[in-house]
This record gives structure tokens, sequence and C-alpha cells, in this order.
């Protein structure tokens, strides 16, 4: 009855989570990777203040879509936990409720994003020759609202009841599709950073034409019916029950992210620009730990909806050991490679230094990352989202965003006025005062870590499951 759905409540648990990451972090790679080239064909291509652009639309474009996305999450948790208890029929109306609540979302957000593009970048203080550049890549991505959203409600439905696999697939084909797509239109056309949004734009609907025209015909639960869906009033309380404080919280840290390219702005493009390459680097270093985090989530789920509890704290032990060999391993690679990293995206010397500082700074506590996002799988698996936004939100407004403001440029002319050389203090490396920002970034993981630890010992997750179990 169903086509290439996975039991997570059987079997070896480290096995298990390998088996169902694998596709994810494969297709995620993928994902990162068409965002990671599109960055180099911008930059060599294009120029500094076009790859400063793209860098800086990313967070508007993750603010504007957060809160939908937090929904969405929601959703995908009822879904693996009815599925984890054999509740078929909810799970189609789960199905049935996202999609129809992500089409109205994606019209309101579309519309609010155009109209107010260029005042957003005006107020994040972006350099005057980079916003005509963010303000037209930004208004073209958000034109293609709906195919992002319709892919990405997919491939979370699909994770939820413990396919994986598919959802790579066409992650495969929208990467290579739109490095191709990108090329053609930069190199081939000349249509500068217009090339590059309708490139992300066509792939995204490419993609997501093809996901359903295939759901269609493959899975008899999932397919979409767009004049027989059903709208359960129920299911979507639920899904705002569990992805609200979700939502808030994605939409909390991605103006974080807008606030901290304020504090960024205030230098000159070359540090824009360092922080926009350093950071698809970050991404890409940092995807093996998400993936695990993510395919944790959906293995609690569906162990919690089966009244297995031993079972979930074997499996979060067997994915922080995972994650933290992995992340030893790339952090090692990172700060060797990292001026060489760097330089793919640019020629620039400035923007080279300013970004390899970053990454050799933030690339050493990539293991405290991976632990913070292994003990949030387990919380966002039960549907226990509130307590984890609190940690979160506290971290970056609390933490991070006051540390990036104290320990960048104010704190390197505070140090040089009482006559301390900031040239010996190696974060501070040749006098980049921008240091203090990328410094910020550790200290905030290191509490949301410690914060996640002890409420996770505390064990209240275990009662916010929407299957009831009485533990």
């Amino acid at each position: 009855m169903i086509f290439s759905m996975k039991d997570l409540t059987t079997g070896r648990e480290r096995n298990t989570i390998i088996r169902f990451a694998t596709p994810m972090l494969l297709g995620n790679l993928f994902q990162q990777t068409y965002n990671f080239v599109d960055s180099i064909i911008v930059g060599r291509l294009i120029g500094d203040e076009a790859l400063a652009a793209t860098g800086a639309s990313f967070p508007i474009i993750f603010a504007l879509i957060s809160f939908v996305i937090g929904i969405g999450s929601g959703a995908t948790i009822i879904i693996a936990q009815y599925y984890g208890a054999k509740k078929y029929d909810q799970v189609r109306k789960a199905i049935d409720t996202i999609f129809i609540f992500i089409f109205f979302a994606s019209l309101i957000i579309m519309t609010v994003g155009i109209t107010f593009s260029r005042k957003i970048f005006i107020l994040t203080n972006l350099p005057e020759e980079v916003i005509p550049y963010a303000t037209t890549y930004l208004n073209i991505y958000l034109s293609g609202t709906i195919l992002l959203f319709g892919f990405n409600g997919v491939s979370a439905i699909l994770r939820g009841i413990g396919d994986s696999k598919t959802p790579l697939y066409f992650l495969i084909l929208a990467s290579l599709l739109n490095i191709v797509l990108d090329i053609t239109f930069i190199k081939v056309f000349h249509m500068g950073i217009r090339g590059a949004a309708l490139a992300t734009v066509i792939s995204h609907g490419a993609t997501f034409i093809g996901a359903a025209v295939y759901l269609n015909k493959t899975h008899k639960i999932i397919q979409i019916r767009l004049t027989k869906m059903i709208f359960d009033w129920q299911i979507f309380r639920q899904s705002v029950r569990i992805g609200v404080p979700s939502g808030f919280q994605q939409t909390f840290v991605a103006l974080g992210m807008i606030a901290l390219y304020s504090i960024v702005n205030q230098f000159d493009t070359s540090v824009i620009t360092a922080y926009s390459a350093a950071g698809r680097i970050d991404g890409l270093a940092m995807l093996p730990a998400m993936t695990f985090g993510q395919a944790l989530s959906t293995f609690v789920g569906q162990n919690l909806g089966a009244g297995k509890i031993d079972r979930i704290r074997r499996g979060l032990i067997s994915t922080i050991v995972m994650s933290l060999l992995v992340s030893f391993a790339i952090t090692t690679g990172v700060i060797l490679l990292r001026y060489d990293l760097m330089s793919i995206f640019t020629t620039s010397p400035e923007v080279i230094k300013a970004g390899a500082n970053y990454l050799l700074i933030v690339s050493s506590a990539y293991f405290i990352f991976s632990i913070m996002f292994s003990l949030n799988g387990v919380m966002r698996g039960c549907g226990d989202t509130l307590i984890p936004m609190f940690i979160t939100l506290f971290s970056l407004w609390i933490i991070r965003i006051p540390f990036a403001s104290l320990l960048s440029g104010r704190m390197g002319i505070y140090l040089q006025s009482k006559g301390i050389n900031i040239d010996f203090i190696w974060i501070f490396d040749g006098r980049m005062k921008e240091s203090g920002i990328w410094l910020a970034v550790p200290i905030a993981w290191a509490i949301g870590a410690i914060f996640s630890f002890f409420y996770y010992k505390s064990g209240n997750w275990k009662k916010k499951g929407v299957v009831k179990h009485g533990f």
C-alpha cells in the first residue's frame, strides 16, 4: 500500500538512522552544492558586489519563509507520529491540510516581500552600491515562492513517512539544473544577477512539477489531489500548536541573521562579501550534523508514536557519536584549507583573508553545534518545540547578537584606545576587528548546547507527543 516508506521503529538504532539519514544528507548536500556553485559563478563572473547581494538576500528570504516552514515542520512531526501509530487516514488528512496552507501562505509572502524588498535592504545598512543587485535578486527569487514551498512541502512529507530517497533524486535534479542554467544565463546570455535568480526559480519549478507527477503515480497516500483536498481544522490546530514555536523560532533566527548582517554591513564590501562566501562554506560544513538531527527527529517521532522510549535514548547517543566524528574531520579540513576554499569565490586578497579568519574561528566549534542539533532533534521529533524555541532565541538575541556588536569594531577600537595592540590577540588577525562578530558564533552555540542538555535531562519532552502512551 505504501511505496518507498520506512518503518524506523525496528532494527539497530545506529544502522537505522544511518540508512535513513544518508539519502537526506546527499539530498541536502546537492541542495547546498547548487547554492555553493551559484555563489562561485556569481562571484567569479559578475563580481564581489553581486556575491555580497546574494548573501545579504538570504536572511531576508529566510525571514519571509521561516514561519511557514515552522508550521510545515509541525505537520511533518504529526505525519511521522501518525505513521508510527499506523493511523494512515490521519496521515492523508495531514498531508491535504499542509498543502492547502502552504499554497495560500506562499501568495502572501511573495506579495509582501516584493513590495518592501528595497526598504528592507536600506534598513539593514546594506551599502548603496550593493542594494540594486540585492533587490533584483530577491524580487525574482520571491516570484517563485509557491514553487519553493511546494517542493519543500513534498520533501518534508516524504521524510515524515520514512521516504528519504525520493527527495534525494529530485534535489539532485534541481542542483544540476540550477548549475546548468546559472552558467547559461550568466555566461552565455549575460543576464547578470537576474540570471542567477531566474535559474533558481526555474529549477525549483521543474523539480516541484516533476515530484508532483511522480507522487501521483506511485504514492497512494500522498497524491496531490487538487480538486479533492480536505482541510482538517483539528490537524491544522495540532500543526499550529507544534509548529508555531518552531515557526517563531525560525522567524526570530532569521531576524537575528538580519541583525547580524546589519552589524557586518557597517564594514566595507569586502567584509560583507567574505561573510557571504564563508557562510556558503559554513552551510556545507554543518550539513552532516543538521541532517543527522533531522533524521533523528523523524526517528523519534515514529518511535514515540510506537511507545518505544528507550529506543529514542539509544538513537540520540548513536546520533551524537556519529555527528561528532564527522564534525571533527570537517573542522580539520576547513582549518587546513580555509584560504584555498575562500579563493574559489574571489581573487580579492581582502575578501579571502576576512573569510579565512571567519572559518578558523567558527569551524573550531562545529562539534558544539553537532551536540546541540542532536539534542534539539529529540525535542522536535516529540513535538516539544516551545522550550527549544526559547533556548534558541536566548542564545541568539541575548548572547550572539550583543557579543557580535561588542566584540566587533567597537571592541577593537576600545582595546586600541587603552594601548592594547590587537595584533597580538589571535582572533583579531591582522587588526581585523570584524573577527569579534565571528567569535560570537561559538559562544552562542555553547550556551544553547548547555541549556538543551539540561532540558533533555529533565525528561519533559516525553509527554509532548500527539499519540499518548502515559510515560
